[in-house]
């Protein structure tokens, strides 16, 4: 949840540290903090947003070569500058920075409180670091030797860093559970770490991402890696396929906005290399290695949470229908505390846009252990579920900033389709003509997405019309469903008014009590085989005074004249329409918050990538 960042080397470290913390806000945004080395240690920390704590040190000696920043997405303890990171020693030689959750913080704390330890926050990592304090001086051993056997003891998921004012010209760093990607200077000279390579890119593309259970000792010039055992490990150096412009707004007003005009090429970069309608071709190399697999499965499982929920709910559908395997959705956060039954030979789809879900990584190392074949389907490189599967896709979206999920949705939906594709073709539930049929439909939506995005103004229209209401209601049928369940939940996320989805049939059992002059009522009505039965739940609404906004195709005269407001998309194949129906889901969310003035970007009380339970 949390964002980390850290600089040791020849430059000044807070503008880096800064701006690094800027980049990673999406993250987290309660509160955020920087420790600097130069005289002695000196920690800045600051309620709010990183602009919050700029504030705060205009005028502040900030000259430094080493330095730790945070950016909090708060766990335990409220959002305050006493919660927030970094946090420092009992003796103020260390302080430290950590992204996770420790379980057992409480027990180490009432340790700690007997031996005369006091705390200042109501933190977990307050406690964890005067953990390393104690195992340091008692043992009298290095800060180095003192994290090791510390993080022996720990429970819980981590990224720490530390710095330390006795040893100036080293950073210490651990994970467990927590992204953290180390960059190499391009000189050799300085490293930078970080939560993901935003912060990083902009300075070098070389980087190593630690695993969990290692530990990495960080000096200007020297990166050592070593696990819990104390054995040194090599590093495996990697270069980031990452330009600084993926991750600036490019002159839109907000990261989402300009997320959403991306899908075009998001999903063209998805298709891209894979599906190839003219030859009647697929190439996936994660399914062609395990498709002997795929075909016998008895059983697919989908594990997600969130947005990503959804997009494996619209997969359910599509893969019983083109592949007729049985398919069950689960959410990460019930499948990983529960019994569920696993078999050797089912398969596991993880699907995760950071794949650093801490909920979705648990449940699919609990399910590989009972024999299942892990599949995976992230969007970031490198990534703990990425490396946690034995087999799996990128969706290539590029890095996504906003908060709430849009194009990594779409390219997750387009990674689906092209894999039951394949799975239909080869397992011969999918006959030849409706193969390519749907290769050439899928092949069509980048370009059709651009039709979709031009309703943006209109969208915008309807946007201030709706504002001011309490509640919404979206509802949709077959493959619509899902979208009407990710309309609700974009709305909710970005706006902050109460909404629901459900099935359109499902309204009459209860959802319709609701239903009076003041509910907009969204539709996804976009012609499909459930086309005649929408019109009909339409006119029950209409019925009882709600207000119907519809998303339709283009063309589509008879629920025109019935809805209050249409918004239309281009025609498409019922089992891809999803990926332009959902378009205007996005921009109502988004002009409906930028109407009521709130920071679309960084919605309260959520983080962009959810490491913690």
């Amino acid at each position: 949840m949390c964002g980390i960042v850290a600089y040791i080397g020849n430059k000044q470290a807070y503008p880096i540290i800064l701006k690094g913390l800027k980049r990673l806000e999406y993250r987290g945004y309660d509160s955020a903090g920087v420790a600097l080395l130069n005289s002695g240690l000196n920690v800045y920390k600051k309620k709010g947003k990183v602009a919050d704590l700029e504030e705060t040190l205009v005028g502040k000696d900030l000259h430094a070569n080493i330095g730790i920043g945070h950016t909090r997405w708060a766990t335990h303890g409220e959002p305050c500058d006493r919660n927030a990171h970094p946090h420092v020693s009992e003796n103020g030689k260390l302080a430290m920075i950590h992204n996770g959750i420790i379980e057992n913080y409480n027990q180490l704390k009432g340790e700690l409180q007997k031996k005369g330890y006091t705390f200042t926050s109501d933190t977990d990592t307050e406690v964890l670091l005067k953990f390393i304090e104690d195992i340091q001086q008692n043992n009298n051993c290095s800060l180095e030797e003192a994290v090791r056997i510390a993080l022996k003891r720990v429970v819980g998921a981590y990224v720490i860093i530390l710095i330390d004012q006795d040893n100036p010209d080293t950073l210490i760093a651990a994970r467990k559970g927590s992204p953290l990607v180390i960059g190499i200077g391009k000189n050799r000279d300085e490293h930078f770490l970080a939560s993901d390579a935003s912060p990083i890119i902009e300075y070098t593309k070389t980087v190593v991402y630690v695993n969990d259970y290692e530990l990495a000792i960080i000096k200007p010039d020297e990166l050592i890696l070593k696990n819990l055992g104390n054995e040194k490990i090599t590093p495996f150096v990697q270069q980031l396929d990452l330009e600084l412009a993926a991750i600036e707004k490019g002159g839109y007003d907000h990261f989402m906005l300009k997320e959403i005009f991306e899908q075009p090429s998001t999903v063209f970069d998805c298709l891209r290399g894979r599906v190839d309608a003219a030859n009647g071709t697929i190439t996936m190399a994660g399914v062609e290695a395990n498709i002997d697999i795929l075909k016998n499965a008895p059983r697919i499982l989908i594990i997600a949470c969130g947005t990503s929920w959804h997009a494996g709910l619209l997969a359910e559908y599509i893969f019983e229908e083109l592949c007729r395997t049985p398919v069950e959705v689960e959410y990460a956060s019930e499948f990983r505390y529960r019994n569920p039954i696993v078999n050797k030979g089912d398969v596991i789809i993880a699907v995760s846009q950071s794949g650093e879900t801490a909920d979705t990584l648990v449940a699919i190392e609990k399910a590989k252990e009972q024999g299942a074949l892990i599949f995976g389907i992230v969007n970031v490189v490198g990534s703990s579920i990425a490396r946690v599967s034995q087999a799996g896709a990128y969706t290539h979206a590029g890095p996504e900033i906003g908060v709430a999920s849009t194009k990594a949705f779409t390219a997750q939906l387009a990674v689906l389709t092209i894999i039951a594709l394949k799975l239909g073709y080869e397992k011969g539930t999918l006959d030849n003509k409706r193969f390519l049929h749907l290769m050439n439909e899928l092949q069509d939506i980048p370009e059709k997405i651009p039709a979709a995005l031009n309703q943006a103004e209109h969208v915008k229209q309807l946007a201030y019309k709706y504002k001011d209401a309490r509640d919404f209601l979206y509802l949709g049928r077959g493959y619509n469903f899902p979208i009407a369940l990710e309309g609700a939940l974009k709305l909710k996320e970005i706006s902050y008014i109460h909404a629901e989805g459900y099935p359109a049939a499902e309204m009459k059992h209860g959802p319709i009590a609701l239903v009076d002059e003041n509910l907009p009522v969204v539709f996804i009505a976009t012609k499909d085989s459930y086309h005649e039965k929408i019109i009909s739940n339409i006119q029950e609404i209409k019925a009882r005074k709600g207000k119907v906004i519809a998303v339709i195709t283009e063309g589509d005269d008879v629920i025109a004249k019935m809805a209050d407001d249409v918004i239309e998309v281009p025609a498409a194949d019922e089992l891809v329409a999803p990926m332009l129906s959902v378009i205007p889901m996005q921009l109502l969310a988004y002009y409906i918050g930028v109407a009521k003035g709130l920071d679309v970007d960084k919605p309260r009380n959520l983080a962009k990538s959810v490491t913690v339970e």
